[in-house]
This record gives structure tokens, sequence and C-alpha cells, in this order.
């Protein structure tokens, strides 16, 4: 068993040192099994596809590349360290002693990786939420769908610029619109807005 957790010692710690060296060279992006690139929880365009909290993305995070070579070294350290601190441990005890300590490494990673997307996600525009959101045209739209203009939308309390097209008549520069539906990324589906009556 020496042997295996020695193996399993120099084989992850081998990948730590290239996800390390690849890191500072601009490489070290997470591609395995990890549910929490840039991307995962938000594309490009601030749509939603998922939240990193529910327990489906909770668990593949957990099974990141990261996270599972951090816990095969830390698994095989353990395994090779706990001889050295108590007099002939039992296999066993040492196998499940190793585990342990991979295991928890790994869960402390995801929920690293958790805090870290909760964070990045806090300061992000999500543009699924401009649909009902009144704005104005800033550049023409052209009528039904046959090409797209732009929009100046409150979101999350910020004014953002988007594309948008119509399926109505063309929308001037100035016109009072409201978000429909989300077309594409970055793209909104206006309408012309219902005058307001004021009292």
């Amino acid at each position: 068993m020496e042997t295996f957790y020695m193996y399993c010692a120099a084989i992850g710690g081998t990948l730590m040192a290239g996800q390390f060296i690849l890191g500072v060279l601009g490489f070290g992006h997470d591609h395995g099994f990890d549910a929490g690139g840039a991307g995962a929880g938000l594309d490009h365009a601030g749509i939603d596809h998922g939240d990193f909290d529910n327990d489906g993305q909770w668990f593949v995070g957990m099974l990141s590349f990261r996270a599972i070579v951090a816990a095969v070294t830390v698994f095989g350290l353990t395994g090779l360290a706990v001889p050295q601190w108590f007099d002939s441990p039992k296999p066993q005890t040492v196998f499940l002693i190793g585990l342990a300590a991979g295991g928890a490494v790994m869960y402390g990673i995801a929920w690293l990786m958790r805090m870290v997307y909760r964070l990045k996600s806090d300061g992000t525009v999500r543009i699924d939420r401009a649909v009902g959101a009144r704005g104005s045209v800033y550049l023409t739209i052209p009528g039904n769908k046959s090409g797209a203009g732009k929009v100046n939308v409150t979101v999350q309390g910020r004014t953002m610029e988007y594309q948008a097209i119509t399926s109505e008549g063309e929308l001037p520069t100035g016109a009072a619109v409201v978000v429909v539906d989300v077309a594409g990324p970055g793209t909104l589906e206006v309408s012309k807005a219902a005058a307001t009556n004021s009292a």
C-alpha cells in the first residue's frame, strides 16, 4: 500500500505543479469536470444558465479536475504520513484516514469555488431580468425583425445598452419601449410601450 500512496502523491503533486505552471503562463483554465468556469453560471451576455447553489451543480463542482487532483495528492501524502504518526496502524485505518483527508480537501475546494462564483455573480447584470423593463430606443430598430437597433434599459439599478429587435414596425430613436423577451446573447426583443397617462 505504501507504493500505492507514493504513486498517488507523486502523480497528484506533478499534476498540481503542472497546473500551477500553466496558470502562471495564462493557460490554467479548469476544463475538467468543473461546472463553474466563468461561463458556467453566466455567459458573456449575462444570461443565467444555472445556479451553482443547486444540487447538481454543487456535486459537479466538487468533481472539478483541480479538486480531484488535490484530493488524490492529499490522500497519498496522508497515507504515507499516518504510519509515521502512529505505531503500526492497520492498513484499513491508514486508508480511511487518507480517504477522509482527501475528501475533506475536495469538499473544501468546492466550497471555496462556490463562494468565489457567488461573489462573481453578485455584480453581474443578468439580461433575463430585463424582461418587462421599460427603456428607450438609442439606435433605430428596423421593423419585422429585419435588423437590430439599440436600446437603453434599466436593469438591476443600472442603465444598460443592448442590441434590440422588434416584430412590430420600425421603432425610431427616442421611442419608448418595453422588453418582451431575450432574443439571444446580448439581444432583446422589444415592443412599443403604451403611453402612460399622467394625473
